[in-house]
Order: structure tokens, then C-alpha cells, then sequence
């Protein structure tokens, strides 16, 4: 993923949107994967940047603030 691309993960369970390269999320939090990527999506063509799903668990609050987000995804 390129800076600037929306990624779509979760976090204990709970479903989020992120811009790659910032490490807070962008807008709330989703119950549901379909819910938080359909969001994701129409984000990303906004945007006119990528969208991807990350289905694993995503980073810690504590990783989102220790290291750059490109690093976290794996």
C-alpha cells in the first residue's frame, strides 16, 4: 500500500478505517467487516486511492503511536 490508501482492519474485534501513512483512524468504528469496508471503499474512491482489507488483527494503540504505520502492516 502506497501513503494515502485506505486499509480497512480490525482491532479486537472491532472493524476500522485508516488512511496508510497517518496513524489515527478515520471515522468510527464499525460493528461488522462488510460495514467497515463498504465505508473503506468509498472512501478510497473519494480519494481516488487504493482500498484493501486486512483481515488479522491490526496494530495496538500502543503500535499506532510507537512506530509508523507502514511498518505495521505485515
Amino acid at each position: 500500500m502506497a501513503a494515502g490508501d485506505i486499509e480497512t482492519f480490525q482491532r479486537n474485534g472491532i472493524w476500522f478505517n485508516r488512511i496508510e501513512g497517518e496513524a489515527h483512524t478515520l471515522g468510527s468504528s464499525f460493528n461488522t467487516q462488510e460495514e467497515a469496508a463498504r465505508v473503506g471503499r468509498g472512501a478510497a474512491v473519494a480519494r481516488q486511492v487504493e482500498h484493501s482489507v486486512r483481515t488479522d488483527e491490526g496494530p495496538s494503540a500502543d503500535d499506532v503511536n510507537d512506530r509508523h504505520p507502514r511498518d505495521l502492516i505485515g
